[in-house]
């Protein structure tokens, strides 16, 4: 055999191993070389806990938000400790960062132990500490200058997952929309927002209902997101109830709201013009046969 032939012979099996090679993918098997991700799944676990929860839990939540417990300094947390009155005696550092210890500098005065604490706490053993050096030290003040010790999680088919810090107003659709929101392969039906709680404690794995919460309005699942929190979006097809399935609490019956006390209920062209800056809110009492129906399907 020549080399010419040679040449075309291996050039051949070449093609014809790249179009072996792209129908295999086409057909989706791609996964079985390692060339792709499997996807996020829903551990056994993780459904059979979430699956506890049939109705939403009565917990803060968009419309009901609760304020959060007095903040706890943590290392990382990044502090100001400066006298309240500008001719004290004392000197102190700038911005102080809380080092792993949980101790911050007060130059000439030391360190002291701040992780574990509140503000007014530190406040309390900051002026302690100083006053025991400094007779006219004055009041001392101590302000939250970087709040990053306190974060929660959104992870899974998301277009940026990672930690974020917590404001705290923050609800389940807040943080889905900090990380990027869904991407094209994320599953609406089984997004679960999982609390931490102790190792060997009870497990709270909250179901969300994001096509309620998006499309509809509904707030019984928008939950106010809580320090350590876990928002875990699943991979479509993988852990779905089925295409004509709606997991509860999903999929409940909805009820639209009534006109507001005063709006008429005749054909648009004989309706005065409405502002459209009044909120179409539900009135007490009123009844829901008089609400047009507006194309829901009943």
């Amino acid at each position: 055999m020549s080399r010419c032939s040679q040449g075309q012979g291996a050039y051949g099996w070449s093609v014809l191993s790249m179009v072996f090679l792209g129908c295999f993918l086409a057909a989706g098997c791609s996964n079985i070389l390692g060339l792709t991700p499997t996807g996020h799944r829903l551990t056994a676990e993780a459904k059979a806990l979430r699956s506890a929860y049939p109705d939403p839990l009565p917990l803060p939540r968009e419309l009901d938000k609760r304020i959060a417990p007095p903040y706890i300094v943590e290392p990382g947390d990044v502090l100001l400790v400066q006298p309240a009155n500008f001719e004290s005696p004392v000197r102190l550092p700038g911005d102080q960062t809380v080092l792993p210890d949980g101790t911050i500098q007060l130059g000439r005065y030391g360190q002291i132990i701040v992780a574990g604490k509140t503000i007014p706490q530190i406040e309390a053993d900051v002026r302690a500490q100083i006053e025991a050096q400094e007779k006219n030290a004055g009041p001392i003040t101590v302000r939250l200058v970087t709040r990053v010790s306190k974060v929660y999680y959104v992870l899974g088919e998301v277009n940026a997952p990672g930690a974020f810090p917590l404001q705290g107003r923050e609800t389940v659709l807040d943080a889905i929309l900090a990380a990027g929101g869904l991407n094209d392969k994320a599953s609406r039906k089984f997004i679960t927002l999982s609390r931490p709680t102790p190792p060997d404690g009870c497990r709270v794995v909250l179901p969300i209902c994001y096509n309620d919460i998006v499309q509809l309005g509904d707030t019984s699942t928008n939950y106010q997101i809580a320090n350590g929190d876990r928002i875990f979006v699943p991979t479509r097809g993988w852990d779905d109830c089925g295409r004509s399935k709606v997991c509860p609490p999903c999929g409940r019956p909805q009820t639209p709201c009534p006109p507001p006390e005063g709006c008429p209920t005749a054909a648009p062209s004989a309706a005065p013009p409405v502002n459209p800056f009044v909120p179409f809110l539900p009135q007490p009492g009123a009844a829901l046969e008089s609400v047009p129906d507006a194309g829901v399907k009943r």
